[in-house]
């Protein structure tokens, strides 16, 4: 299957020249960019297995996950910090991430009516050979497609930008996972 190429200005570079990013709490509890919850759902192999990823690192936090085994893992972020919040991602351009990741895996824009299932709208997130990188992934249609094995879904990707509630990390690989920074254009996430 072809992928569509992710559309956007710089789309790597590295952060602080090599050096991982430093991002402060700015909320009352640890957080990335305001996002709170980054959470391992329980599907897959996973280090740790359910529960957050954030730990302290560096006068900030990093989301940091290990896949392992050839089966599907799920991490999940939360936009509006609590299950039930949704956010209308429709006027932003996209969202810029600092991650590092030893092979390629999806990220797929699960709207609130559509929540469950793995049929959703997804682009690739690849590889970094486990170096941090600060890249760019747009909210351009042509930059989400599907993958035949997890389903088409039956709206459109545009409505899915209009009630987004969470970001859904998924692999079938083992793979080493650290997030430094999710700066979504035009949304800032509510600290709760």
């Amino acid at each position: 299957m072809l992928l569509a190429s992710l559309i956007g200005p710089g789309v790597v570079a590295n952060a602080s020249g090599g050096h991982p990013s430093r991002h402060g709490c700015e909320c009352a509890t640890p957080s990335i960019d305001r996002l709170q919850h980054w959470l391992a759902s329980g599907e897959g192999t996973t280090v740790p297995p359910t529960g957050s990823l954030l730990v302290r690192e560096r006068g900030g936090y990093a989301a940091k996950v290990t896949f392992l085994n050839a089966e599907w893992h799920v991490v999940v972020v939360w936009l509006g910090n609590q299950f039930e919040a949704q956010a209308d991602l429709s006027k932003s351009a996209g969202f810029w991430m600092t991650y590092s990741a030893t092979d390629d895996l999806y990220v797929q824009l699960r709207p609130a009516s559509h929540w469950s299932g793995g049929d959703k709208w997804l682009t690739k997130v690849p590889s970094t050979g486990g170096k941090i990188v600060k890249k760019f992934f747009g909210f351009k249609s042509d930059a989400w497609t599907t993958l035949p094995e997890l389903g088409t879904p039956g709206y459109s990707f545009a409505s899915a930008l209009t009630e987004a509630r969470g970001l859904v990390f998924v692999g079938k690989t083992p793979n080493k996972l650290d997030f430094r920074g999710l700066s979504i254009d035009r949304y800032r996430p509510p600290c709760l």
